[in-house]
């Protein structure tokens, strides 16, 4: 968790770029993630040589050779400023493009890298800040995190950021498995593609031991597809901060013919894709427009994913609430192709403040499977009312979100009122029970299962309201003729008491 202390930390660093004048918040997250990725590659490589001195064995893939030792971290950082931004500059830069060989996506995206740091002394503040900064445990998720939540200054940068607790609780219910392979069409920043590997990290440590699994998990586990080249390079050092060495972030956009050679290759999608509206017809592959003839991105981008999936893939997708109850021909048509031809396991509805303050749109998150041969009996049905922050424009903690995980390793229960601040403990909880006790739960309560042939009656209308039942408390009223006698003694008593006090005054 990013404390206050910590927070502090990033945002005078944050100012310390603004003041020093960079002020695009993409420039200024990509400039402190370059010089965060060069103090972990020096940090990995003292790890490399404390192990290599206790053995007695040489280290093992070195990062440093003897000629770029001087591009170490620790030892530039002690340098006079000028002298140091001279070597970050012409000497660190170049070499930390080439990083990963010219076949890692890593040089790939770093290849159009700029540095643009101004000044040595911007370059020695931040060093020197840079420092203070305690990156040695699972914190520095947590603060990447943090500084990604600073791309809000615009609708289009805004759009990138899916919470970090939304993310993880769709991650636990997905439960991704060490030989998965796994695919956001719209990474943005890979939000979604590190919290699953750090979920296969935590669930599967032994598995990753083996040095096949290792190698799958390090090269081919994890895919994510973009059309801007910055968040290429945000998302790709983001998985390297995280351990992951070498993931298949590329450029491609995902709703156009470039994705048809990717169809079948996924077992896991996890996405939040741009809700942007509409595009042109031109701009989107022709195979996508003959399941569902549309303009709306978000419906292109579920028949995308059905098209990426292999058979018996999943995916857990976010998409507005128009998605739910849409009354196009292409609304009608994308649920019925979900629920008819594929197995439709879930709808989770947000609240409408999750995305604030980006945005104030209604989402869900749909959970399915690809078949090719149906298989929805049922679906599954969450009224999420509270996600643990306020619903506002400020989005104030109301609960630790660390009890998500807390519930399902260590089967903590929450409270009445820790329900009431937080639902998505619940959610994880009652998703595992979703094929047993669920079944039994009446409508009226904030989640239920909706049989096949009712959702068919409603011509697969999927918003949660349609099947939600509402009960109605009876109230019991006093008889008129009991009200209107207490009514009349009222007025005797106010009658008597105004007699009483004139006689007083006269």
């Amino acid at each position: 968790m990013v404390t206050g202390e910590l927070k502090s930390k990033i945002d005078r660093l944050w100012d310390a770029f603004w003041s020093g004048g960079i002020s695009n918040p993409l420039e200024v997250i990509e400039q402190i993630t370059y010089l965060m990725f060069i103090r972990r590659l020096d940090m990995a490589q003292q790890r490399k040589e404390r192990l290599a001195n206790r053995s007695g064995k040489p280290i093992v893939e070195p990062i440093y050779t003897d000629e770029t030792q001087p591009l170490r971290w620790s030892v530039f950082q002690h340098e006079h400023p000028d002298d140091m931004f001279e070597r970050v500059r012409d000497g660190v830069f170049p070499w930390l493009q080439r990083l990963g060989g010219e076949n890692s996506t890593y040089a790939h995206h770093m290849k159009d890298a700029r540095f643009t740091i101004a000044t040595p002394n911007l370059l020695s503040k931040a060093v020197s800040m840079i420092n203070d900064i305690d990156m040695s445990g699972d914190e520095k998720g947590d603060l990447y995190e943090y500084m990604l939540g600073k791309i809000a200054t615009a609708g289009h940068n805004g759009q990138f950021r899916t919470p970090r607790h939304i993310i993880r609780l769709i991650v636990e219910m997905m439960e991704p498995q060490p030989g998965d392979e796994i695919c956001d069409p719209a990474c943005g920043t890979a939000g979604f593609l590190v919290a699953a590997a750090e979920y296969v990290e935590r669930t599967h440590h032994d598995a990753l031991l083996a040095p096949e699994q290792r190698k799958h998990f390090n090269n081919s586990m994890f895919h994510g597809f973009d059309f801007d080249n910055t968040m290429l390079r945000i998302g790709s050092m983001n998985m390297l901060l995280h351990s992951i060495e070498n993931p298949d972030i590329r450029y491609l956009d995902s709703l156009g013919e470039g994705a048809a050679d990717e169809a079948d290759k996924y077992s896991l999608i996890l996405a939040n894709p741009p809700f942007a509206g509409s595009l042109d017809y031109e701009s989107t592959a022709n195979d996508l427009q003959k399941v569902v003839k549309t303009k709306k991105t978000e419906l292109l981008f579920l028949t995308l994913f059905l098209r990426l999936l292999k058979p018996g893939g999943r995916a857990a997708v976010i998409v507005p609430d128009g998605v739910l109850f849409g009354s196009s021909k292409a609304h009608k048509a994308i649920r019925k192709l979900l629920v008819e031809e594929h197995q439709l396991n879930a709808v989770v509805k947000l609240p409408s403040g999750v995305f604030k303050p980006y945005a104030g749109v209604s989402t869900a998150i749909l959970f399915f499977t690809k078949t090719n041969s149906g298989g929805t009996d049922q679906v599954w049905f969450y009224d999420v009312a509270a996600d643990g922050f306020s619903l506002d424009d400020k989005r104030i903690p109301l609960l630790d979100d660390d009890k998500l995980g807390a519930v399902l390793n260590e089967g903590v229960t929450l409270t009445e009122d820790e329900h009431a601040k937080n639902n998505l403990p619940d959610v994880l909880t009652r998703w595992h029970q979703r094929t047993g006790t669920e079944q039994e739960r009446a409508r009226t309560e904030q989640s239920f299962c909706v049989p096949k042939a009712d959702i068919v009656d409603q011509d697969y209308d999927l918003s949660v309201n349609r099947y939600k039942e509402i009960v109605h408390e009876e109230v019991e009223h006093r008889k008129p003729d009991e009200i209107l006698g207490e009514l009349d003694r009222i007025e005797n008593e106010i009658q008597q008491g105004m007699s009483e006090l004139k006689g007083k005054l006269g």
